[in-house]
């Protein structure tokens, strides 16, 4: 296998025309090729600028895991720091786990904070928002969020040999029609993100999510989910 290593989009692309398959940190694709077969060439974005930027409001599909520190907002500091092991965030990137991974541990987080993602196909590198990005899997170049007021990440402890341990993202952000409250939760392997107008005192919040499909979801999810909500709320009053 050939591994190309562009260092700009234009040449990033020109890499997807001519066949490369877009490989991150391989922790999860590399047992696949092990099994299936290796490509004639791979394409790392890990010298693309674009792709490496880590900032308040920004985040590089070639950033590794362990690399995203307190610039970015908790919920999503959180959410990387509680990947696999510390083994595996030295190696996966964040383009790998949103869009290469089945389990997408980051995308509550992304979700949560409305983040656009600009992302790269044969044809070039364009805007879009995070629906489709994991419906088409195009290459992601980077995320872009407006910092939220305050917001907060959970995961469960895993149980061995079970479903996808539960995952509760909370992020009130400032939108042009006012306060927003995002919750987003993933539950097994399905991700489910609504959002209601942020008000002051937990009881309307709560009362207003439990109209949303968020209501529906088993007890002990609905449960940290209030845990969650009630302390992010409390940090903006």
């Amino acid at each position: 296998m050939f591994l190309r290593l562009p260092t700009s989009v234009s040449e990033a692309q020109r890499c997807l025309s001519e066949g490369a398959i877009p490989v991150g940190g391989a922790t999860l694709q590399w047992a696949v090729w092990q099994r299936d077969g290796f490509p004639e060439q791979a394409m790392s974005l890990r010298e693309v600028p674009e792709a490496n930027v880590l900032g308040t409001e920004e985040l590089g599909a070639a950033v590794l895991l362990s690399r995203v520190d307190d610039r970015v907002p908790e919920v999503l500091r959180g959410a990387a720091s509680r990947v696999g092991t510390g083994a595996v965030r030295r190696a996966a990137t964040v383009g790998g786990n949103i869009v290469g991974s089945t389990l997408r541990c980051l995308l509550p987080a992304a979700l949560v904070l409305d983040a656009r993602a600009t992302v790269l196909d044969a044809e070039g590198a364009y805007e879009t928002d995070l629906t489709e990005l994991t419906a088409k899997r195009p290459v992601l170049l980077n995320l872009r969020w407006r910092t939220p007021l305050a917001s907060s990440h959970r995961k469960l402890p895993d149980e061995p040999g079970g479903a996808p341990p539960l995952v509760v993202a909370v992020a009130v952000t400032d939108g042009t029609e006012g306060r927003v409250l995002r919750v987003a939760v993933r539950d097994g392997y399905d991700v489910l993100c609504e959002s209601v107008e942020y008000r002051t005192g937990t009881g309307p919040v709560l009362d207003a999510l439990a109209r949303t499909p968020i209501g529906a979801l088993p007890t002990g999810a609905r449960d940290v989910v209030r845990e969650e909500v009630t302390a992010v709320l409390d940090r903006v009053a």
